[in-house]
C-alpha cells in the first residue's frame, strides 16, 4: 500500500518501555509468540488471557520509564516504525474525514502512539504491560501499544506477512480508538457488567466491528492498494481467528475475537468504505 510520507506535526508518537522499534534479526523465546497472539486473539487460554487484559486495561496506576518523544527521531528509527508513522497519519485524516462528513468533527481526535520492543511499557491509564501483551489499545488514555517484534510474530509463525498486514494490525487497534470516541466501547462494557454470561459473544462483536474499521480505513484508500494487498489483509484476519489459533481445543462459548471466517468477512464488509455497516455490527438494542 502506497503511503504517504508522514508529518510528524500531526501525530503523536512516542518509543517507550525497553527494547527500541528496530527490525530485529529474530523472535526470542517461545513466550513471546504465544502470549503475544494470547492477547492478540486470546487464542491458547481464552479466559485467562482476557481476564489479565482486563485487569490491565482498569487499572489507574501512573507510571515511569524512559520515554522518546522525538516523533522524527522515532519514526525514521526503523522500518516498522516508519511504516507505522505512516499508517497512523493515514488513519488520522481517513477518520478525521469522515467524522467531518457526518457532522461529528468535534468529536474527533487522533490517539497517541507508543513503539516499544521485547521490553516492558508503561501506559498513563491502564497500568504496565509487557511484550507478553502484543499489540493493544489503552482507552483510558487513547494510545495504541505496539510491540513491534509482534510483526515478526505475524510473519515468520503465522505466515501473515507483508506491510498490509501490519497495517491492518493497527487499523485494527485504531478501530478500537473509533469505538471509544462514538461511546460503543462503553456500551459494550456495560452490556458485558449486566449480563455476564454474553460477555465474550459481546467481546466478540467489539473485535469485528474493529475489523471491520479496518476495513472502511483501506476501501477509503483504494487508490492507495497494490496488487496482493488485500489477500495479506485477510490472510492476517484467518491466521488470527480463534478457531484457528485455538486449533478447535477451545469451545465457541469462549471466543473472544471471533473464528477466521468471521474476522475475514468483517474486513471484506468493511471494504466496501460504508462505516455505517460496521456500526451495525454492535446495535445489541
Amino acid at each position: 500500500m502506497r503511503l504517504n510520507p508522514f508529518d510528524t506535526s500531526k501525530i503523536d508518537v512516542r518509543s517507550s518501555g525497553g527494547g527500541g522499534v528496530g527490525k530485529a534479526g529474530g523472535l526470542g523465546c517461545g513466550t513471546i509468540i504465544l502470549a503475544a497472539i494470547g492477547y492478540f486473539v486470546f487464542g491458547l487460554d481464552p479466559m485467562q488471557t482476557a481476564a489479565t487484559v482486563e485487569g490491565i486495561q482498569q487499572q489507574s496506576s501512573s507510571n515511569s520509564g524512559d520515554v522518546i518523544t522525538d516523533e522524527q527521531a522515532i519514526c525514521t528509527s526503523s522500518e516498522y516504525a516508519n511504516e507505522a508513522c505512516n499508517v497512523l497519519t493515514s488513519l488520522n485524516e481517513t477518520w478525521s474525514q469522515e467524522f467531518q462528513r457526518q457532522g461529528y468533527g468535534e468529536q474527533f481526535r487522533g490517539p497517541g502512539l507508543d513503539l516499544f520492543r521485547d521490553g516492558r511499557v508503561s501506559t498513563e491509564g491502564c497500568g504496565n504491560a509487557t511484550s507478553a501483551v502484543g499489540p493493544f489499545y489503552c482507552p483510558a488514555d487513547q494510545r495504541i501499544y505496539i510491540d513491534t517484534s509482534f510483526y515478526d510474530t505475524l510473519e515468520r509463525q503465522l505466515d501473515a506477512g507483508g506491510d498490509f498486514a501490519r497495517y491492518y494490525v493497527m487499523a485494527h487497534e485504531y478501530g478500537h480508538h473509533i469505538q471509544t470516541l462514538t461511546g460503543v466501547a462503553n456500551s459494550i462494557r456495560s452490556a458485558q457488567q449486566q449480563n455476564p454470561r454474553r460477555a465474550n459473544q459481546l467481546q466478540v462483536l467489539m473485535e469485528l466491528q474493529a475489523d471491520c474499521y479496518a476495513g472502511v480505513w483501506a476501501g477509503k484508500n483504494r487508490n492507495l492498494i497494490e496488487p496482493g494487498d488485500i489477500e495479506e489483509g485477510m490472510q492476517a484476519a484467518a491466521a488470527i481467528g480463534d478457531d484457528r489459533l485455538t486449533g478447535g481445543r477451545v469451545s465457541s462459548e469462549n471466543f473472544t475475537h471471533g473464528t477466521s471466517q468471521q474476522r475475514s468477512d468483517a474486513l471484506r464488509l468493511g471494504l466496501r468504505g460504508d462505516d455505517r455497516a460496521c456500526d451495525a455490527i454492535t446495535n445489541i438494542g
